[in-house]
């Protein structure tokens, strides 16, 4: 049989809240709320992450189509500037090419970019068109992408869930509850003893059995988050999570060294490419992985990550990303569990995380999803019809 070429790659922007976009939800969401950042130095700019631009971009959903009419997509966060390079750039490499050649177009895609890209805008650009590119091989071939990547390790995939009330994750079945981090670095002793009183009580709420993890959103320095670790310590706070600026890999190495023992460290949610992260494996000594796969490269690039971090001794848990990290996970050893985002604004329910712009995404219930629920061709989500798109640089 023939294979099917590519006869077009497009892209769209949701004219609607939410989607790949976390950040950008409604006022009162949970997200938003007096969470730390690197800005938040700055006092103008500590009680909102919206308020330094952080919703700014946008989702940006990702179209290729093959010339048996077969439609694959993807979302990810790039909005308007991420559309114009996918249309203005990387459809010159993409168009014409088999529907199979997804290391080709990636490795092109990438190379084509060096010059302004790297990390950032340009990859988030390039993941989305690599996973919809594995969307659509899904789709002509009739298989889910688990069954592409090697087939599932396991039936079922359990969770933890990330969100201001780990007490409400753990009577929703989650194994653990990982918490934003509230006071950085400018609120002194004073933020160490708030955010040390808050673990205290999620601890008082979840008992002992339960895992309690700490997002920090690259807003620590060194010395603060070595002090905040041991302030931690009593709580048994299972992993302090991207404490650091992402490219300072030296001092997450000095930091690993002076936690303490049992508590891990955990960093790659902003990390991108085999190369940042096989510098934060080796200069940073991290324990556990967490690139987002709409971020570091696509799956493509997400499959050479894990390797690296298998060949180091690390865990892989990808960032949030739903279904698009959820066909991953079921395939990896070193990936034992998954990240479940609570975008409910109050962090009380399990809602879609990508809601409202996908249909058919699945949500764990009591905190496990079974990978059957995985095996429609490609990821196994549509757009909601109901949710228009608006293509912002047509050709």
């Amino acid at each position: 049989m023939t294979t099917p070429t590519i006869t077009a790659l497009r892209a769209y922007v949701p004219d609607t809240t939410g989607g790949a976009d976390y950040h950008a939800q409604r006022d009162g969401h949970w997200i938003d709320d007096h969470i730390s950042s690197p800005m938040a130095k700055y006092p103008q700019y500590r009680a909102s992450r919206r308020s330094f631009g952080l919703s700014l971009l946008g989702t940006v959903v990702v179209e290729v189509e093959a010339s048996d009419g077969t439609v694959g997509f993807a979302p990810t966060t790039g909005g308007e500037p991420a559309a114009w390079i996918i249309e203005n750039h990387l459809t010159r490499l993409v168009e014409g090419a088999p529907v199979t050649d997804l290391e080709r177009l990636w490795d092109q895609m990438y190379l084509s970019t060096l010059y302004y890209g790297r990390k950032g805008l340009v990859v988030n650009a390039i993941s989305g068109v690599d996973l919809a590119l594995w969307d659509l091989l899904g789709k002509v071939r009739g298989e889910p992408v688990h069954a592409m990547i090697g087939g599932a390790v396991r039936d079922e995939i359990v969770f933890y869930a990330t969100g201001p009330r780990p007490d409400v994750a753990q009577k929703l079945g989650f194994i653990g509850g990982k918490l934003p981090l509230r006071h950085g670095p400018a609120e002194g002793e004073e933020g160490i003893a708030a955010t040390a009183e808050r673990l205290a009580t999620a601890r008082a709420a979840v008992g002992d059995g339960f895992w309690l993890m700490l997002d920090c959103w690259m807003s620590l320095t060194l010395d603060h988050a070595v002090r905040l670790s041991h302030a931690l310590d009593e709580v048994g706070l299972r992993w302090l999570e991207e404490p650091l600026l992402p490219d300072d890999y030296w001092s997450h190495a000095t930091l690993r060294s002076r936690m303490p023992a049992g508590m891990l460290l955990s960093s790659g949610e902003h990390e991108s490419t085999r190369y940042g992260f096989r510098a934060l494996l080796e200069f940073g000594k991290v324990d556990l992985v967490q690139p987002d796969v709409g971020w570091c490269g696509g799956l493509t690039e997400l499959l050479r990550i894990s390797a690296l971090a298998e060949a180091h001794g690390a865990m892989v848990v990808p960032h949030g990303s739903s279904v698009y990290s959820y066909h991953f996970v079921a395939t990896r050893q070193h990936s034992p569990f998954a990240e479940f985002l609570m975008m409910h604004p109050d962090g009380t329910e399990v809602v879609p995380m990508f809601s409202p712009l996908l249909v058919d995404e699945p949500v764990p219930v009591n905190g496990r999803l079974r990978v059957s629920e995985l095996d429609r061709p490609g990821f196994g989500v549509r757009l909601n019809p109901d949710r228009p798109l608006r293509r912002p640089y047509p050709r």
